[in-house]
């Protein structure tokens, strides 16, 4: 796992989206797999920028959803198939048919996840996978305790998820699905390069131990270490209960340019 400690949210925006850059420079219709929240938001606007200032061609990019909602339509504007396509898929100049996520709406929504596990799989895998982190540890709806190997599945949502997330529904926790269809995490550690961004303190605790602590369920995202090319970027108050972060910036300042993120 490599650690790379930025200034502030921008600044990881912008390198993240440089990378992406590269990977779509050496493979243009590279599978991308992109988060929801406020985390990547710095990622899309900096890679946004640069498709626009023509610095890099998306034009066959892939995108897909790392998670969605259940019971809500396809159209529903806080589907996430919805702020994926309004955040994403349109600010870089692409159509829906580029993009794939799980259906929310199913009525088999177990074959619904089967489906968009092989679906993943026949696409030939996804090649960059972005992750945000919950303060709990959690990466996409694997709450604490999510098994290691898990698939894409049915999740229910805590109650104190749905009142984080009410304020997209008007403040009214009644208009909150209890439940989300999410990659597993053994899905996720399929993809060929797995990158975080956690910024802010709140972080702070989450990233130390997914970074610095055992490999465990109560911290989802602590499976990132079994994975052979994962990036986590964080910014100074996100680092600051990393007991090595004055190793990870020594390591990241002394890496070669060629090596990229």
């Amino acid at each position: 796992m490599e650690v790379v400690i930025v200034p502030d949210a921008k600044a990881g925006g912008e390198l993240i989206a440089a990378a992406i850059g590269r990977l779509l420079r050496h493979k243009p219709d590279a599978l991308l797999g992109v988060a929801t929240g406020s985390s990547p938001l710095p990622i899309y606007e900096a890679l946004t920028a640069q498709v626009r200032a023509g610095g890099t061609d998306a034009s066959r990019a892939r995108i897909c959803q790392l998670d969605e909602y259940v019971g809500l339509p396809p159209g529903h504007p806080e589907s996430y198939r919805s702020v994926v396509l309004r955040e994403v898929v349109e600010p870089l100049g692409l159509t829906e048919a580029s993009f794939m996520g799980p259906d929310g709406s199913a009525e088999d929504i177990e074959g619904a996840c089967a489906a968009y596990d092989r679906a993943l799989g026949e696409a030939g895998g996804v090649d960059l996978q972005l992750l945000g982190i919950g303060t709990d540890g959690h990466i996409g709806f694997n709450e604490p305790c999510s098994s290691l190997a898990s698939r894409t599945r049915i999740k229910t949502l805590t109650e104190q998820t749905r009142l984080d997330n009410a304020r997209f529904f008007d403040n009214d926790i009644e208009q909150v699905p209890h439940h989300v269809i999410t990659q597993g995490i053994g899905t996720i550690l399929e993809a060929r390069h797995l990158v975080l961004l956690a910024t802010g303190e709140g972080k702070a605790e989450a990233v130390a131990q997914t970074v610095e602590g055992p490999v465990a369920a109560l911290v989802p995202a602590s499976a990132l270490q079994l994975h052979p090319h994962a990036t986590v970027v964080v910014d100074e108050a996100a680092a600051s209960k990393l007991k090595l972060a004055d190793y990870f910036r020594a390591t990241y300042a002394a890496k070669p340019a060629w090596q990229g993120l």
